[in-house]
């Protein structure tokens, strides 16, 4: 499932964006695309901020009353939201601020179908590929995404695995380790370490005979006959290009 969110004040100009992204839904069946239409921005970001509202893309008027696309653009950046953005506005001054806020495209209206069809086609591409590179986890009884890049390592606590991400943080999630290990045996990063620790080989410091250190500052005593696998594994990832 894709979301895409429209926000433009004017709904002349709405409809015509919502009309021709209904016509990319019908060019790409393959695409499970749900959308939503916002005519004011306090109106988007309330449903972001108050709803869990989550766009995969949002496509952005600049030009609006109150607060401007720019304005809702770093807002969302400031709450950590990394949606694609594409920007269609009358004018090309603000191409500027558009990088700044890390914009996906930046389109002058009147909107052409070709140009918007061929940003939707980039977008859906990385879209995808960047899911592949995602967890979804059962954590406090909610459905969340944790980048698998984000995963330093993972501590068995009976039926409970303690998950370090790399900014510090730590989720509980309610699985034993070896289901764990199922789900992360795609991801060529991570190795099982005695049967307590899954590792990511890409957050590794350093490793000896006795252990490893993590980048997050934290250390995990090797276990009798660790030590070799774990080394070869390190080596191959590094030196093999992965």
């Amino acid at each position: 499932m894709y979301q895409i969110a429209l926000c433009d004040d004017e709904k002349t100009e709405l409809d015509k964006t919502q009309a021709m992204l209904a016509d990319y839904k019908k060019k790409h069946p393959e695409h499970e695309i749900a959308s939503e239409c916002f005519l004011d921005t306090e109106q988007l970001l309330e449903r972001i901020r108050e709803h869990g509202y989550l766009p995969d893309i949002l496509l952005l008027d600049i030009y609006m009353p109150h607060k401007t696309g720019i304005y809702v653009a770093k807002e969302l950046r400031r709450l950590g939201n990394e949606c694609r953005i594409i920007f269609l506005t009358s004018s090309t001054e603000h191409a500027l601020e558009a990088f700044g806020v890390n914009a996906s495209q930046y389109l002058v209206k009147p909107i052409v179908k070709k140009r918007l069809f061929a940003a939707l086609d980039g977008l859906m591409e990385e879209i995808a590929e960047n899911r592949r590179r995602y967890l979804l986890l059962r954590i406090d009884g909610r459905l969340r995404r944790i980048l698998v890049d984000h995963i330093v390592s993972c501590e068995a606590q009976g039926k409970r695995q303690c998950l370090h991400l790399a900014d510090g943080s730590q989720e509980v999630l309610r699985m034993t380790i070896n289901q764990l290990s199922e789900m992360l045996s795609g991801y060529e990063e991570f190795v099982k370490v005695g049967a307590s620790y899954i590792v990511s080989l890409a957050h590794i410091d350093s490793l000896n005979a006795h252990d490893v250190c993590l980048d997050n500052g934290t250390s995990i005593y090797l276990p009798r006959g660790a030590y070799q696998p774990l080394r070869d594994k390190y080596f191959a990832y590094y030196c093999g290009g992965g």
